[in-house]
């Protein structure tokens, strides 16, 4: 079998010895083909020309994972002309979402093992403005909170970035009205979070009913606009309370467009993507993704 394995270094953890286990283990079991990326952007031009194989292993973080999801599903190849292309993930990033999503083993050689032997089963994506996201689109205080994380204190601390960005946001929390318009009407909010899949942050749920197999895209959108309603939505959220509140609208939709008459960030998959206006929707089976 043909696989290549795309690398990223700087994902989250000291990783000059999991990457020598990593390619040991392979030794052997596949054609392999490495490629290690050196800066953001790298993974999506890497897995741009790997559309004609068996098997992509992703070692990285979320955001690597999302590079290359845009990178496979960019390729001007007809699909005529494509392998049905399998990606796998060595969950080595920061917060490794989409492991806990799907019960992808943290340890190497476990993660490893079920790369090669796991079942293919396809997935749905959501996509933002022309891109790909594979778990969720946040727009507001948490596209604002990545938006301000600085990237030195990441590759230091990792979490305690996104955390510090987190407490930095909410002590100036005052978050403009947006409007999202679905083919069911229009709801106003100042928090949304647009989920593909439940996890989000880790092991919290912001949008619980969310199945990335579904054909749908699952949209929390929160409607308290003061940091103590903010506090209640994350304290309700962290105990699973957030969907009985009143101020917290929650439906499916496979379509949706979010507009505001000020400046709204956005991240996606935990990274920083730009901001509003946005147009959303689902890709129903878009990938193959072995777990």
């Amino acid at each position: 079998m043909d696989a290549n394995l795309i690398i990223n270094p700087i994902a989250g953890k000291s990783l000059s010895r999991s990457i020598k286990k990593i390619l040991s283990l392979l030794e052997g079991k596949v054609s392999l083909t490495t490629f290690i990326t050196e800066k953001k952007g790298d993974a999506f031009v890497f897995s741009g020309g790997l559309s004609n194989t068996d098997l992509i292993i992703v070692a990285g973080g979320d955001g690597t994972f999302n590079e290359v999801v845009n990178g496979v599903l960019s390729s001007q190849k007809p699909v005529t002309e494509k392998k049905n292309t399998c990606l796998a993930l060595l969950p080595l990033g920061t917060t490794n979402v989409l492991a806990k999503e799907l019960g992808i083993p943290d340890d190497i050689e476990k993660a490893v093992h079920l790369a090669l032997t796991g079942t293919a089963k396809k997935i749905s994506l959501g996509r933002i403005n022309g891109r790909f996201f594979t778990l969720m689109a946040g727009i507001g205080f948490d596209g604002e909170a990545v938006f301000k994380v600085k990237e030195t204190i990441k590759k230091i601390s990792g979490k305690g970035a996104y955390i510090l960005s987190g407490i930095n946001t909410l002590t100036k929390y005052n978050p403009p009205l947006m409007q999202v318009k679905t083919p069911e009407g229009t709801f106003a909010g100042y928090t949304a979070v647009v989920g593909n899949a439940r996890c989000y942050g880790g092991y919290f749920q912001v949008t619980p009913r969310a199945n990335l197999s579904e054909p749908l895209l699952d949209l929390c959108l929160f409607k308290g606009n003061t940091r103590k309603d903010l506090i209640r939505f994350v304290r309700g959220v962290i105990g699973k309370r957030h969907l009985d509140f009143s101020d917290v609208f929650y439906g499916k939709f496979f379509e949706l467009e979010i507009v505001s008459r000020e400046t709204v960030h956005i991240q996606i998959d935990g990274d920083y993507f730009g901001t509003l206006p946005a147009k959303l929707e689902v890709i129903q089976d878009a990938i193959s993704l072995i777990w």
